[in-house]
């Protein structure tokens, strides 16, 4: 895998004209914490993961930079990792030491040949927000508090990462997203959050997600499986789905990047699994 320098793969989607794309470097044994970040901005997306050999060929250290800082896990570059790993060393089981922890992969590939990886989280847990924040969030993102879907309490939810979710009472509500940048950006930073999951139920176990992450440098994340995860554990907590529930979640359609995540609660097990499809980012 020497001299692969940044791959370019889109998660949560089997083409690369959809879903999130992520850099990824293989073998980042040597960068420092400023080659990363310098990395990251060339390279422009949302997130891009660095890749250090742990203790055999399936196991690895890796960090996660947007072009603005280090974040503690990011799960579209988690996939897009594991897919290009998958490619050069076959399909099956990964581990990926991150900050947040240990993180399995499980990559296979389906009858058509397409590539699909399954995260494990971190153990999650959910918080309320306070209500001075909330107002401010939502000042921020200009949303009337009666936008709001009252069936989804506003709380911070956290499997790798901390996201405040807010349900949006109804679908023109999450497709207008215009909001102020540096004003939310430096309430996530005071809160330390990392993106905000915006969520529009569409059926018993579908949902359309935003997720604006101004920290990061960006307007949007087109396709988030760390708060993709964060969500499943809100929902379950609150009751709003099953322990054994399978959701779909549609993020990206707004931005014309549609990808789409597949979130699993087992019973009897906290931790939340994230799956999507990934595809290589064809480079002139």
């Amino acid at each position: 895998m020497t001299g692969d320098g940044v791959l370019r793969y889109a998660a949560f989607c089997g083409e690369p004209g959809g879903g999130n794309p992520a850099g990824v470097v293989l073998r980042a044994e040597g960068l420092g914490e400023g080659d990363m970040l310098r990395i990251a901005e060339e390279v422009g997306y949302s997130e891009t993961a660095f890749l250090s050999q742990g203790s055999d060929e399936r196991a690895y250290d890796v960090r996660y930079f947007s072009p603005k800082a280090e974040v503690p896990f990011c799960g579209h570059a988690t996939v897009a990792a594991a897919v290009a790993l998958a490619e050069r060393i076959g399909p099956g089981p990964l581990v990926f030491t991150t900050r947040a922890g240990d993180v399995p992969v499980e990559v296979a590939e389906s009858a058509g040949g397409r590539l699909r990886a399954t995260l494990t989280s971190v153990r999650p847990h959910v918080e309320d927000i306070d209500p001075d924040d909330l107002r401010e969030a939502l000042a921020a993102l200009d949303w009337p508090a009666a936008d709001l879907d009252p069936a989804f309490p506003p709380r911070i939810a956290f499997a790798g990462a901390r996201h405040l979710v807010l349900g949006a009472a109804t679908r023109a509500r999450l497709a207008d997203l215009a909001y102020d940048f540096g004003r939310l950006e430096a309430l996530m930073l005071r809160l330390d959050l990392t993106t905000v999951q915006l969520v529009h139920r569409t059926g018993e176990t579908l949902f359309d997600v935003r997720n604006p992450f101004p920290v990061g440098g960006v307007v949007e994340d087109p396709a988030t499986g760390a708060a993709a995860a964060a969500f499943g554990a809100y929902a379950r907590e609150l009751g709003l789905v099953p322990d054994d529930a399978v959701l779909t979640l549609h993020q990206g359609t707004d931005m014309g990047r549609p990808g789409i995540l597949t979130v699993e609660l087992r019973p009897g097990d906290p931790r939340v699994r994230v799956s999507g499809e990934g595809a290589a980012i064809p480079t002139a």
